[in-house]
């Protein structure tokens, strides 16, 4: 059943408030006021908002007397209502009335140099050229050749003899698109070059000269399936011409010294790069290497530094044990809010893919309580599970049932009872860990970084988040107001529970 502020905001939506009409969209693609996420009935109150929109400036453009301004020159409103639509799942929208709007303004807002360009070029490409999405790149050939209307089907113009009608013409444009994110700086970057690594080439030209390669160790084949474009075999001739034979061997030994020239380097830096930018972590883990070595004119720590880090995003467990090693050994420089979270947090990753050094570094960066069985909250929680397991039959307030979790959650991570009173139930998982941080109300007490180590701290965590997030802000009272409940609360749990565990 919808909630009474999404009626309000859908009532005023349809009376033509364009900022209601945006709010009503956003609550479609986010799923907020328990909305529904449909991204079809989005687009239809985004496009409403934006002819809303348009009309105003065509109307006030006519009484000046001035051409309409391109979408760079576009009003703050409009770019507004262009994020947005650049946000909307494309793809999910094909057969609505909408699409055809989504598909014009796509375009539109692709080829404008203005911040959602790079969205909508990722949404274009990905759809166009993903080949895991043949069906739907079908239907949207058969979309596109029953449209009359000529440029107007994209929303640009591209020239050319009925080029409007050909999938192959606007994928040759979503390319370029690809392309260009590739080269980038953006979020989608290394979307965008694993796209273009699953759009290579697998003729039998490439497979013959890898063949070859792999079965006869023919250099000359091996260099021109590298020319060729071949990433595994640009990665493979840089790791060669620096002493780096195998990904293998690279991350057993990173600092394994070389007797390379400064040429040799020099050449497989170059390939090693253009595999790098296809998106090859070993590429950008060996170039982090070969920047580190004083016998190559273009050293550098700083850039080596960066290959080493890009190679951590893509998901090189070496460089993620080296990137938070880093971290951790400056820590004491790093700005953030709870120090060594980071650190924490990438020789996590490294340890998730058997770094051995990992582990070792991780305990020290990180508590563990992965035995609930000894921590002192321990029956205390056992009596709060099954009072939260017959919440129902007991007729719990919610202030109990909140309160039930945090024992649950105390135990579970064997929190100090000025920790289980006041951490901030809701907040308190990373994907690797919890941060109890109660300097809110006691500055001077430090905060804990504790390890997630088994599946039932997850669920408990999983569990009482949903619960805190359901309830009311400020349900639970101030400090004073949680002991004195506490204390009521454990009373009754003893009384309820301890005679049956005495009996069983």
């Amino acid at each position: 059943m919808a909630s009474r502020e999404f009626l309000k905001i859908l009532q005023s939506a349809r009376l033509g408030d364009v900022s209601a009409q945006q709010n009503l969209a956003s609550a479609y693609l986010t799923g907020a006021f328990k909305t529904p996420i449909q991204p079809a009935n989005a687009l239809i109150w985004l496009e409403k908002s934006y002819l809303s929109i348009q009309n105003q400036t065509v109307s006030q453009l006519s009484s000046a007397n001035t051409e309409t301004p391109e979408l760079d020159h576009a009003s703050p409103e409009m770019l507004g209502i262009l994020r947005q639509i650049s946000a909307v799942p494309l793809q999910d929208t094909l057969h609505s009335a909408a699409f055809s709007f989504g598909w014009q303004s796509f375009w539109r807002i692709a080829k404008a140099n203005m911040d959602a360009s790079d969205a909508a070029q990722w949404q274009l490409a990905d759809l166009l050229l993903d080949p895991s999405k043949r069906e739907l790149q079908s239907e949207l050939a058969i979309w596109i050749s029953r449209q009359d209307g000529g440029d107007d089907v994209f929303g640009f113009s591209v020239g050319g003899n009925g080029v409007h009608r050909d999938l192959s013409a606007l994928q040759k444009l979503a390319k370029e698109f690809l392309f260009n994110l590739a080269d980038s700086e953006t979020p989608f970057t290394t979307s965008a070059k694993e796209l273009l690594i699953k759009l290579q080439p697998k003729d039998e030209t490439l497979s013959s000269l890898w063949g070859s390669w792999l079965s006869e160790h023919n250099e000359a084949a091996l260099m021109q399936a590298a020319e060729l474009g071949l990433t595994i075999a640009k990665l493979t001739l840089g790791l060669r011409l620096a002493q780096l034979n195998t990904a293998h061997s690279l991350e057993n030994n990173p600092g394994e010294p070389t007797t390379k020239s400064n040429a040799s380097l020099k050449k497989a830096a170059y390939w090693l790069e253009l595999a790098a930018k296809d998106g090859d972590r070993d590429a950008w883990f060996a170039l982090g290497e070969i920047y580190r070595r004083p016998q190559f004119s273009g050293y550098s720590a700083a850039e080596s530094d960066r290959c080493f880090d890009r190679a951590a995003d893509l998901g090189h467990a070496q460089a993620q044990f080296r990137r938070g090693a880093s971290l951790w050994r400056k820590r004491e420089k790093v700005v953030e809010k709870v120090r060594g979270l980071q650190a924490s947090y990438w020789i996590w990753q490294a340890q998730q893919q058997g770094v051995a050094e990992a582990k070792e570094l991780l305990s020290k960066v990180l508590e563990s309580a992965p035995n609930p069985k000894q921590n002192g909250w321990y029956g205390l929680a056992t009596y709060a599970e099954k009072a939260l397991n017959h919440h129902a039959e007991h007729q719990l307030d919610a202030e109990w049932v909140l309160l039930c979790h945090r024992l649950v959650i105390a135990n579970q991570f064997n929190l100090s009872k000025a920790e289980f009173l006041l951490c901030d139930v809701s907040q308190l998982q990373h994907e690797h860990c919890v941060v109890v941080d109660i300097r809110h109300e006691l500055p001077k007490i430090l905060p804990r970084l504790i390890q997630i180590d088994t599946t039932q701290q997850r669920r408990s965590l999983l569990v009482a988040g949903k619960a805190f997030a359901n309830s009311e802000t400020n349900l639970e009272g101030n400090l004073r107001q949680r002991r004195y409940r506490f204390d009521r609360v454990m009373e009754w749990l003893n009384a309820t529970f301890a005679q049956d565990q005495t009996l069983a």
